[in-house]
């Protein structure tokens, strides 16, 4: 089960999320949530001014296929502020055209969503549920940050 939050407070937003085992669940399951937290992890090595938003991505990728795993491209991170979605954004893939420079103070999420079989997702009838086209199990990890020169500040852990 995916638990996703936001939060407003005097105007500015946070957004996190994690992915919950619900018993009985499978040992796939189970790996593909810790993988989707440790690549938020390795994401946060490369979240620093100076970097490019793709080095967050390429982070993120190395480890989930590290897992056998693969990442969920249409989704990712995002710059958040004064509206839950912001530039820049974010990918989990070392995307050539995300060259965004982090800049020290910039706050974004980094989230990791990553599926077991194919990353390639679709809308549900609902307009608002979205799914692995293949119907595989899917896990995502996310928190909000503020970037500096050093390591990145977490503001939603």
């Amino acid at each position: 089960m995916k638990l996703d939050l936001t939060a407003e407070k005097d105007g500015y937003h946070t957004d996190s999320a994690l992915t919950v085992e619900v018993p009985p669940s499978s040992q796939v399951s189970r790996e593909l949530a810790r993988c989707a937290e440790r690549a938020f992890g390795h994401a946060l090595v490369a979240a620093r001014a100076g970097n490019r938003t793709k080095d967050i991505g390429r982070a993120v990728e190395r480890e989930v296929r590290r897992c056998g795993f693969q990442v969920v491209r249409e989704l990712g991170g995002h710059g958040i502020g004064r509206t839950i979605h912001e530039s820049p954004s974010v990918p989990n893939f070392a995307d050539p055209f995300a060259h965004y420079v982090l800049t020290d103070g910039l706050v974004i999420t980094i989230e990791p969503i990553i599926a077991a079989k194919s990353g390639r997702v679709a809308l549900d009838r609902d307009g608002w549920t979205v799914r692995t086209v293949d119907h595989s199990l899917s896990a995502h990890y996310e928190h909000t940050l503020v970037i500096t020169r050093g390591e990145p500040v977490l503001l939603t852990i």
